[in-house]
């Protein structure tokens, strides 16, 4: 069984179409959890005649209710959706067939983008990848979380989703899974996703390398990275502190732009510290 975990927050004009999508995406098998984080706009009547599991939960950000909904789960595999996307059929049979075919953990599709309702095309950055990918997902999250299907006993081995990223939550998990696991893409897209609303989490942080920066110091912390691995985070810890200290210094933050400029240094000989 596949378990879906839905997460909302006051987003009721967007929940029933991603349920509905869900339940008509054809795999059987599966059970539907719709965790809303302290939602206050009667997301609830949207769905309530529908075949779900409803859990509320005082706001707590997405990490808090993505792992209420993983603890609440039964199903050999989890997904996830955001309520803002959207899931194509045929989706859970194609990913589970080929995970089983080859003896997969983790697998994710490609994708189709709508921003402000309008279609666009991926960047060059946003390339996807098969096998083992924890250099491609050191520069940005390129696994949606939409997208993914999980077994769940990785989690057992990684973690859950770290509550105090209030964004990046997602970078910080996929760092963590393939530093351990090989990952298989499917490059049919098999979700479309929304963004460019107002209220998305990334448009309340100006500086989100700041977050990547606190998952690459902690799993450099972490005894999992082989060697190779160690360098290709220790690399890209060096590049986003740069990137950072020099925005701060445009701003006038001076101390700001040091203690940044310093990170790596610190990391490299052991140093035990968070930002």
């Amino acid at each position: 069984m596949v378990s879906v975990i839905i997460t909302t927050f006051n987003r009721k004009h967007f929940l029933l179409d991603a349920v509905l999508s869900v339940l008509k995406e054809g795999f059987e098998d599966k059970e539907v959890i719709i965790v809303d984080d302290g939602s206050n706009d009667g997301s609830y009547e949207a769905i309530k005649d529908l075949p779900v599991k409803y859990i509320w939960k005082p706001n707590g950000g997405i990490s808090s209710a993505r792992n209420k909904g993983i603890k609440a789960s039964k199903g050999k595999y989890v997904a996830f959706l955001d309520v803002d996307d959207r899931w194509l059929k045929g989706k859970l049979k194609t990913q589970i067939e080929a995970m089983e075919e080859g003896g997969y953990s983790v697998s994710y599709t490609d994708e189709i983008w709508f921003k402000n309702g309008k279609r666009i095309n991926q960047k060059k950055k946003h390339k996807k990848y098969s096998g083992w990918i924890f250099d491609k997902c050191l520069p940005l999250c390129i696994i949606s979380p939409s997208s993914v299907v999980i077994k769940r006993e990785v989690f057992d081995i990684v973690g859950l989703f770290d509550e105090s990223l209030p964004v990046c939550e997602d970078y910080d998990m996929w760092l963590r899974i393939t530093s351990r696991y090989p990952v298989l893409f499917i490059e049919k897209p098999f979700i479309i996703k929304n963004g460019g609303h107002e209220d998305q989490l990334s448009k309340r942080y100006k500086v989100m390398d700041i977050f990547r920066i606190k998952s690459i110091i902690k799993i450099l912390q972490s005894d999992c990275l082989n060697d190779d691995m160690k360098t290709e985070a220790m690399e890209e810890l060096k590049k986003k502190c740069t990137i950072v200290a020099k925005g701060a210094y445009k701003r006038g933050k001076i101390k700001e732009a040091e203690l940044f400029m310093k990170i790596p240094e610190k990391v490299l000989h052991g140093e035990k510290f968070d930002i």
